[in-house]
């Protein structure tokens, strides 16, 4: 996460999964324009991997494309049970 984006840079979420969406509460704004609007997603890629399935995407600021996170989550079905798990969210700032 983009420290200057975010009050936490890594809230806790409970088991709050959000395929299409943001995590609002969390969000300031941009800290490059300094907007706050709605956050896009971009980069999103699948693979599958031993039956699970492995989601990467980024967070991108609306109006001056910076990307305020990266994220890579897993989906897979145990027990007839839908479980999707974070494994890593990338911090934008420490990657410049």
């Amino acid at each position: 996460m983009c420290n200057g984006c975010v009050h936490k840079e890594y809230p806790n979420r409970g088991n709050t999964c959000l395929e299409d969406g943001s995590y609002l509460m969390n969000y300031l704004c941009c800290a490059s324009c300094h907007q706050r609007d709605f956050v896009l997603i971009s980069n999103k890629a699948t693979e599958d991997e031993d039956g699970e399935e492995i989601i990467t995407y980024d967070h991108v600021c609306k109006n001056c494309d910076h990307v305020i996170a990266r994220h890579e989550y897993t989906f897979s079905v145990v027990d007839e049970y839908q479980v999707s798990v974070i494994r890593f969210l990338w911090s934008a700032v420490l990657e410049k």
